[in-house]
């Protein structure tokens, strides 16, 4: 019985070290599992990491446009209220111009009746 004694210890020994390698196989499949599952789960994170990042750069883009078009809605009510007040300027300084014309009209008109030269000389 001796010969079968260590052929059965090899067997053994072999068998052992099969169901090892199996076991270690098994863990290495249920590794790469995992780690796709990880890398998947990663690459949606990341995905769902840039789409809020883009959505952000959006929303601070369509602020900077209203920003923008409010300041030159701002400044175009400034140049309308520098117009405005401009041809009221405008305005004044031709009734004042008139008014004078008028005055002048009337002192020499006043200055032929009673006589006197006119001294007066329109600008």
């Amino acid at each position: 019985m001796t010969p079968s004694v260590p052929c059965t210890r090899v067997v053994a020994a072999l068998r052992m070290k099969q169901i090892a390698l199996d076991n270690q196989s098994r863990m290495i499949r249920r590794l790469r599992a995992k780690l796709e599952i990880e890398r998947r789960e990663l690459a949606a994170t990341r995905e769902g990491l840039e789409t809020k990042k883009i959505e952000r750069m959006k929303a601070k883009k369509q602020h900077a446009r209203e920003i923008h078009v409010e300041c030159h809605h701002k400044l175009h009510a400034h140049i309308q209220e520098a117009e405005d007040t401009i041809q009221e300027q405008h305005l004044i300084i031709e009734a004042l111009v008139e008014e004078k014309a008028s005055l002048l009209q009337t002192i020499q008109g006043l200055q032929e009746d009673n006589g006197a030269p006119a001294p007066f000389v329109d600008e």
